[in-house]
This record gives structure tokens, sequence and C-alpha cells, in this order.
């Protein structure tokens, strides 16, 4: 239950023991305004009167105690019960917390990994351009030594037939 639920209970049943107090006041007056009549009227009669004004004035205080603690049992138990919505709430807003952490930390991981894939990625990428490249400049190379080669063993070649032409 809302603690603020809790609260306006607990003070709604206040105001109703103090309320339902009014009744029994205004019968205590009337009862003591009519035993005053009874006396006046038979002044014999008077102990007994005062006795019976005092028990029922008894009666009604007990009645009203009865009440008092029957409304702060019930007090009690609502603050208890709030206490206890109370603790609820924080343990579940605990528990949501703990789990929210948990999925940001499973999402950094994630990241982390993607992150780390993607650069080993980059990196393999470079390594590869590299290797292309200077396999590239190795075969660049070795075509301009044959090329030369074929050229110079093609032109000594031409001399050595123009020299048995000429011979």
């Amino acid at each position: 239950m809302n603690p603020l639920i809790s609260a306006a209970s607990v003070i709604a049943a206040g105001l109703a023991v103090g309320l339902a107090s009014i009744g029994p006041g205004v019968g205590q007056g009337t009862a003591a305004g009519q035993a005053v009549e009874g006396i006046a009227r038979q002044p014999e009669a008077e102990g007994k009167i005062r006795e019976e004004l005092r028990g029922g004035a008894l009666a009604q205080l007990e009645k009203a105690r009865a009440r008092l603690r029957k409304v702060e049992m019930e007090a009690d138990q609502f603050r208890v019960n709030g206490y206890s919505e109370i603790e609820r709430e924080k343990l579940n807003f605990i528990n949501s917390t703990y789990k929210t952490l948990e999925q940001l930390e499973n999402y950094k991981n994630e990241t982390i990994q993607f992150e780390q894939q993607r650069a080993i990625n980059q990196v393999r990428q470079r390594v590869f351009q590299q290797a292309l490249q200077g396999a590239l400049g190795t075969l660049n190379s070795c075509l301009n030594n044959e090329l030369h080669l074929r050229t110079i063993s093609a032109n000594i070649g031409m001399l050595g037939a123009m020299k048995e032409i000429t011979d």
C-alpha cells in the first residue's frame, strides 16, 4: 500500500474516533442534566442516581478506551504495512537497478568486442595492403630487371647476328 494512503488512513481513523467521541459526550451531558433534574425532584435518591451516573460514565470510558486501543492497533498495522511496502519497493528498485547495470555491462562488453574486432579487421586490411604493395613493388622491379635482361640479350643477339653477317 502506498505510504501516503496509509498515513491518510491513520488520520481518518483518528478523526473518526474523535467524531465518534462527540456522541457519547453529548449523551453523558444529557444524562448528567437528567440526573441533576432527578436529584432536584427526589433528593433522597441522590446516592443511587450518582452511582448510576458514575457507572454509566465508567462504562462509556471503557468503551472509548477499547475503541482507542483498536484504532491504535490498526494504526500500528498500517504503519507496519507501510514500512513493509516501502521495503518491498526499495528491494524492487534495487533489483531493477542491478538488472539495468547488468544490461549496461553486457552492452559495454558487446561494444568492446565489436570495437576490438573492427580494430583487428582494420589492422589486417592495412597489413594486407602493405603486403600487396610490397609484392607489387617486387614484381615491378623483377619485371623491369627481366625486361632489361631480355632487351640486353636481344641486343647482344642482334649484334652477334650483325657480326656474323659482316664476317
